[in-house]
């Protein structure tokens, strides 16, 4: 196990529970979206793959769609969590799977679906995974990425991964719609959908489901405070550092 995946997998196993119940990730208008866009594309008995499952909020989303979700994470937590979540909702479809998005434990041409949500942003090498990726699909098949979007303008972009950085030690960073449509290019993936939505994250809860460390919080706190007028404006930063950040989508295949 890398450096990384080791400081990701003690980030968020102790966190499963607390992802789980997070209503930032237990809802949104992605997660609808997600089911309707792969619910016009998927055939009968799909198998599907949520690579980064993190507490499997994707993967009870797709399960009505598909004949097999294999939830996949490097965190044995999260599994634990996906697992007996998967179990109350009796979602039959759900099983899960340790492993890395850029050594994916599965043969060729496997799924007609792979989807990541709110993960990609912690993935060191994601021309790897997306090769990975590309490897495991079905010729035909789709892929469908979820995440945080990084800003379009360098200045707010800089001030949104420095304080993603100092919140959680395994962030790597986010990418904005330009730079993930040239990165889906790259791998030979052809664009069908793009969306994006704003995503208020209140400052408290924020901090608290990644038990970041108070000193690394006050240092955030004042950023958020002293961010330049522009970077305020488009963060739309409240008085108690609460903000809002950008859940993009994209579909291709």
């Amino acid at each position: 196990m890398t450096d990384h995946a080791e400081q990701v997998r003690q980030q968020f196993d102790p966190q499963a529970s607390a992802y789980l119940h997070s209503a930032v990730h237990a809802q949104g208008p992605d997660l609808d979206a997600a089911r309707r866009l792969l619910q016009a594309r998927l055939p009968p008995g799909a198998r599907v793959l949520d690579v980064g499952c993190g507490a499997g909020h994707l993967s009870f989303a797709l399960a009505p769609l598909a004949g097999s979700v294999v939830a996949l994470d490097p965190a044995p937590g999260m599994l634990e969590t996906v697992a007996g979540a998967a179990a109350q909702r009796g979602l039959h479809q759900v099983r899960t799977q340790a492993g890395s998005a850029t050594r994916l434990p599965f043969d060729d041409r496997h799924f007609d679906a792979v989807a990541t949500r709110y993960s990609a942003h912690h993935w060191p090498d994601l021309p790897a995974a997306l090769q990975e990726m590309r490897r495991v699909l079905k010729p035909g098949g789709w892929l469908l990425v979820i995440d945080v979007m990084g800003a379009d303008e360098p200045l707010v972009d800089t001030h949104l991964q420095a304080i993603e950085l100092l919140r959680d030690a395994s962030h790597v960073r986010n990418r904005d719609l330009a730079q993930w449509r040239a990165l889906l290019a790259a791998e030979g993936f052809t664009l069908a959908h793009e969306a994006r939505w704003p995503l208020r994250l209140q400052f408290t809860t924020w901090i608290e489901r990644m038990r970041t460390p108070a000193a690394k919080a006050e240092v955030i706190r004042t950023l958020q405070r002293e961010a330049p007028a522009e970077v305020k404006a488009a963060l739309r930063i409240e008085g108690d550092g609460s903000f809002t950040a950008t859940t993009g989508l994209l579909l291709a295949t």
